[in-house]
């Protein structure tokens, strides 16, 4: 602390460079902290997937279905617990620009299959009841201004022309803030009623809980082995490679994010060592100054890493606190285009490490060619 009122007054002699160099690092630790929670975004499906669940779709293709026949032969093999069935329903609220995911479901074992997805009794009783039912999730609820007992029309866009329209019977919350709430889900026996004859009878994917995660590759073995050479064969693989898949056909999401957040990161340690660099070489005559009186070598060296940390620290805050604020008017104004986008704790403080990891060694180059100078070639510039 006795050190403070130097490193205070050095910091602030050139006081439009250290807003700039602050903001830099602001804007940087912004981005870091951006392109981490869309990162977390993408890979979240595979993070959160159930271990004992088992994804099975077509193998050609998730667009070619499955005979709603094979559930039955799929619950007869050991180590399957309970299955289900979902369509994609793809349709729009109003406008095209309002998409959402909408899923036709089995509503007597959705909530067996995936627990993780809450809806009070009652609602899921009146659900079960309506055969123009819906289950709406949180968000889209919110996003949309919808409640229980609103009735809403949807426009297809696949499964013929016109509007469907819908009860809001309940509305699902998830147990972990990193669960999808977003989705629609509609009946089977509704949506079989209006689907054309070419389609009754067959679904777009089986979810099924294993007795035991232990059983996977066992029971998919044996579910694909069942349908061999059949004119529907399947594809059966974990719920977390199935989402990893997914996401793949995105694009290597995760490399991409890797390689800018490296060139941000890169960057930011050019400009900060730069801006040290120019600050140390104008004040190398008042770094011989202090040798000459009696600071040591290591004073001047805490002196030179002490102003790059504090410009690390509060560029680094700043831009961190901004994406606290800003992620969240962000995600609500994608209107779930992208996965719920989650600020998570670790990556504010995996940021924080970071701006000081940079500003340490930012610092540390022109800092060791301030300790080390000589006085008498110094005090020359005077």
């Amino acid at each position: 602390m006795k050190f403070a009122r130097i490193i205070l007054a050095n910091l602030l002699r050139k006081k439009v460079r250290l807003l700039l160099t602050i903001g830099s690092f602001a804007v940087a630790l912004f981005l870091f902290a951006f392109l981490a929670v869309v990162n977390d975004a993408f890979q979240r499906g595979a993070d959160v997937a159930g271990a004992d669940r088992l994804v099975i779709i077509n193998r050609t293709s998730i667009i070619n279905p499955l005979p709603l026949s094979y559930r039955d032969k799929i619950l007869r093999i050991p180590g399957v617990k309970v299955i289900t069935h979902n369509n994609w329903f793809g349709a729009v609220y109003k406008d095209e620009k309002n998409f959402f995911p909408q899923f036709v479901i089995d509503p007597e074992n959705q909530r067996q299959v995936i627990p993780e997805l809450l809806v009070p009794d009652d609602q899921w009783n009146a659900f079960v009841k309506d055969r123009q039912g819906a289950i709406v999730g949180a968000r889209t609820a919110e996003r949309f201004g919808w409640k229980i007992g609103d009735r809403v029309p949807l426009m297809v866009t696949i499964w013929g022309t016109g509007n469907w329209e819908f009860n809001i019977d309940g509305i699902y919350h998830g147990k972990r803030p990193q669960d999808d709430e977003t989705q629609f889900w509609l009946q089977w026996d509704y949506f079989q009623e209006h689907v054309s004859a070419g389609i009754k009878g067959q679904v777009g994917w089986y979810v099924l809980r294993l007795d035991s995660p232990d059983d996977a590759v066992r029971v998919s073995k044996a579910i694909d082995a069942e349908f061999a050479n059949s004119p529907f064969e399947t594809k059966t693989e974990t719920e977390s490679a199935f989402l990893a898949n997914w996401v793949k056909q995105f694009g290597n999401i995760k490399f991409l994010i890797i390689t800018i957040g490296t060139i941000v990161f890169l960057t930011l340690l050019l400009v900060t060592g730069n801006t040290m660099a120019i600050s140390v070489r104008e004040r190398t005559p008042e770094f011989a100054v202090f040798k000459a009186i009696g600071y040591s070598d290591r004073a001047v060296l805490f002196f030179v890493l002490a102003e790059s940390l504090i410009i690390a620290l509060i560029g680094g805050i700043l831009g961190l606190l901004s994406s606290v604020v800003a992620v969240p008017v962000l995600a609500k104004g994608l209107n779930g285009l992208l996965p719920a986008l989650v600020l998570s704790p670790s990556t504010l403080v995996l940021g924080l490490i970071l701006a000081i990891l940079v500003g340490l060694i930012s610092g540390m180059l022109p800092g060791l060619t301030a300790m080390h100078m000589r006085v008498v070639t110094a005090l020359r510039r005077v």
